[in-house]
């Protein structure tokens, strides 16, 4: 079956759903859910907020109700088939009467014969690979963490005219960076959740000061369910985890006074082997994206 325009218009607003549990869903994946009826017309919809809390699949399955019958699930990521402190989506989705279901993204972490494997067994039409380019947009960070074992890591700072320092709070870009994240880590060892509170009581056991050797700090943060881990500041909190290599993305932030003048060198805007991905300007600058150029052993901050 060829997929519907409603299908991925749908999918595109699952997308869109699934980046609100960014900085929040993790060590779980922020997952989109959209629940069309028989006519193809949107009558449910949800996101995955928090580990231990209901799935995008339920929430949208709650919203539609009796119209789910016979309809389509549109969904971000391959309905689970484990039970953990829910129960499992594939399983709800065939309970709801759901006739088809829409996949972006197969699940790398299903046990066994995946979800969506069980649902073509109880005679459901399931289509994967849709959008899936679209759809790592969101869940790239979680997959990446999860291939290499370690979270995803951003430096962020702002080009000032003796070298990076951490942006100033005052500055909304600062806070847009810090609420999409698991944790920041500032000068110091300093360690505190991106979006306080985000991720609710008990879900992270986060040390207040974490210092030491970078796979280590990150070995430890990954255990501790940080799938996405912002560096805030200058030299001194990403130089260590650039010179080892652990660094997958920078956002410089170019204030429009700064430095002061002076032109900025290739070493002040960024380190070696990092290449800019994007430009956006701010509210009182520009934000500078970029990720690694080349896998190189000279991937360090010029001196």
């Amino acid at each position: 079956m060829t997929t519907s325009d409603s299908e991925l218009v749908a999918m595109r607003r699952a997308i869109s759903l699934s980046a609100l549990g960014l900085g929040s869903a993790s060590p779980n994946p922020p997952v989109g859910c959209v629940i069309l009826d028989r006519q193809g017309r949107p009558v449910g919809e949800g996101y995955h907020q928090r580990k231990g809390e209901s799935h995008a699949e339920a929430h949208a399955l709650a919203a539609a109700g009796e119209r789910a019958y016979g309809g389509t699930a549109v969904v971000t990521l391959e309905p689970c088939n484990h039970v953990g402190r829910t129960p499992p989506c594939h399983q709800a989705l065939i309970d709801a009467g759901i006739a088809r279901v829409v996949i972006a993204v197969i699940d790398p972490t299903s046990r066994g014969a995946g979800g969506a494997v069980r649902m073509r067994e109880a005679g459901l039409d399931v289509e994967a690979g849709v959008l899936v380019e679209e759809a790592e947009v969101v869940l790239g960070p979680w997959l990446r963490a999860l291939r290499r074992g370690r979270p995803l890591v951003i430096w962020a700072f702002e080009v000032a005219k003796d070298g990076p320092t951490a942006i100033p709070r005052s500055q909304c870009d600062a806070f847009a960076l810090r609420a999409g994240v698991d944790a920041v880590l500032t000068a110091g060892g300093r360690l505190i959740e991106g979006r306080p509170g985000g991720h609710g009581a008990g879900v992270f056991s986060l040390p207040s000061n974490l210092t030491g050797d970078p796979a280590l700090v990150l070995e430890k943060l990954y255990k501790a369910g940080v799938r996405t881990l912002l560096l805030d500041g200058g030299t001194d909190v990403g130089g260590p985890f650039v010179d080892r290599g652990l660094v997958d993305e920078i956002c410089s932030f170019v204030g429009e006074t700064a430095p002061s003048g002076v032109p900025p060198t290739d070493r002040a805007l960024l380190p070696v082997g990092f290449g800019i991905r994007s430009v956006s300007r701010g509210t009182d600058g520009v934000l500078v994206t970029a990720t690694q150029a080349q896998l190189s052993e000279a991937q360090k901050w010029p001196s």
